[in-house]
């Protein structure tokens, strides 16, 4: 598995066009542990100017791999993170973000998933009692693009 996801964008890098993720109700989002290590998760998006952006915990795993290195993957997925037939994983860049940009990515996306994000947002604080813990939700938001970082 890791080494499709390293080889495939070299041996097409200028033969595809970038995938348009604006229609995708769900992106498999792949971050790099330390060690190099893959960790891929589903996430809900919603389409930005050359990219796309979702919400997510300060807590969670995506944002402190995001705060070591801007590289991630992401692919077209069902809601289970299983990719979508005929589909590949794509090179791009994710900063994680507060403020104005993540209010609007959080407008975005409760205007996209409507009802569903109550009650992920009651999930949350349902599992928070569980395991004694106050993880916050939706406090951050990760903006990822697709155009190649030319910094």
């Amino acid at each position: 598995m890791g080494a499709s996801y390293e080889s495939w964008p070299r041996a097409c890098a200028g033969t595809v066009q970038p995938m348009d993720f604006s229609s995708q109700k769900h992106v498999l989002f792949t971050t790099f542990r330390r060690d190099g290590t893959p960790v891929a998760t589903p996430v809900w998006c919603t389409p930005l100017e050359g990219g796309f952006g979702f919400w997510t915990s300060s807590g969670s795993g995506k944002a402190k791999r995001l705060a070591h290195t801007s590289r991630v993957l992401v692919q077209p997925c069902n809601g289970r993170g299983q990719p979508a037939p005929d589909t590949s994983p794509e090179e791009a860049t994710a900063r994680v973000v507060r403020g104005p940009e993540c209010e609007e990515i959080k407008a975005k996306i409760i205007e996209k998933y409507g009802f569903m994000t109550k009650l992920t947002k009651f999930l949350n604080g349902v599992g928070n009692v569980v395991k004694r813990q106050d993880r916050p939700y939706a406090d951050r938001a990760v903006i990822v693009s697709l155009t190649p970082d030319t910094a």
